[in-house]
Order: C-alpha cells, then sequence, then structure tokens
C-alpha cells in the first residue's frame, strides 16, 4: 500500500503525464466486428479529449459509427526503465461527432499545441471533430504503480494485487 504523500506524488505524476501527452491511440471496431486501432493528435476540453480526423482516415468511420470506443495515451517507451512498465492511462470513451460552429475553444487549442495555420488549413478539408468523454480508466507508471483513475483524477486508487502463491520464493 502506498502512503500518503506517495499517492499525491503518483496524482501529480498522472495530471504531469497527461498533459504533456499530443496522441492518443485510438482503439475501435471495423464494419465486420475486427477491432481497429489508430493514433490521432488530441485536446483536452471541459474534461473530454477531442481528436479531429480526416474522412480518408479508416478510423473516421469507426468513430463516426461508435458510441464508445477504449483510448490509450503512452509515454515514451525509450525513457521507460522497464519496458514492461510503460507509462500509460487507458480509458473507455463515449464518442460523439461535434459539429465544428460552437468549438472555437477546441479549435484554439489544436492551434496552440500543433500550428494555428495548420489547424485553419484542415477546417478547409475534409476533417470531422469528435468528442471523446472518458469513463474511469487506469493509470500505469511502472510494477506495483497501477491506478484506477478517472479522468481528472477527482478518483485515485491503487491497485493492489495480491501475488500468486509461491510468486516470492521465485517458484
Amino acid at each position: 500500500m502506498l502512503t500518503d504523500t506517495e499517492l499525491e506524488k503518483s496524482l501529480t505524476g498522472y495530471r504531469d503525464f497527461l498533459a504533456a501527452r499530443k496522441t492518443v491511440v485510438i482503439a475501435t471496431k471495423d464494419e465486420t466486428g475486427e477491432p481497429f486501432q489508430s493514433i490521432a493528435p488530441f485536446v483536452v476540453h471541459d474534461g473530454a479529449l477531442y481528436v479531429y480526423v480526416s474522412e480518408v482516415a479508416d478510423h473516421y468511420r469507426y468513430l463516426r459509427d461508435a458510441d464508445t470506443a477504449r483510448v490509450m495515451i503512452h509515454g515514451d517507451e525509450s525513457t521507460a526503465a522497464n519496458i514492461f512498465g510503460v507509462e500509460r492511462a487507458s480509458f473507455v470513451c463515449d464518442v460523439e461527432q461535434q459539429p465544428e460552429d460552437g468549438n472555437e475553444d477546441v479549435f484554439e487549442k489544436f492551434g496552440e499545441s500543433t500550428n494555428p495555420k495548420m489547424v485553419q488549413l484542415l477546417r478547409g478539408l475534409d476533417f470531422h471533430l469528435f468528442r471523446l468523454t472518458p469513463r474511469d480508466g487506469r493509470y500505469v507508471v511502472g510494477f506495483g504503480k497501477a491506478f484506477e483513475v478517472s479522468f481528472d483524477g477527482s478518483r485515485f486508487e491503487h491497485v493492489v494485487i495480491d501475488k500468486k502463491p509461491g510468486a516470492a520464493q521465485g517458484a
């Protein structure tokens, strides 16, 4: 079990981790129910992730037709102390396509995280805005450091799992 200080430090790390990420892996299903995953830039606004995707991309159709998707935000594996403990957060999200009108704050955030001129150019093309509203998820930051979380961190509980019998003895 973690101390309150360790838990608070982990929560700060979680929030810093999310704030530093710019892309999200999105898992949906194709027309036949087969799993499909893709990656897209995202911004956070009003407690949700927003992605802006082209009709040319397969994930556009799958997001358009989905009620839910699973997302994973992951850290840099090249800096991970152990590849099995790469920092990551995953969530099941409710998916809603959003109109461009009325979402200027979202597009401003995309401009800040990428390039305002590029975002303006994309707005004249076949791109569509999706809101992915996270439900509770899981944040992993290493061995023995997994947490059941809400996206905003208001729920942040250390996951403790009993070891297999004999695991401590190397059996």
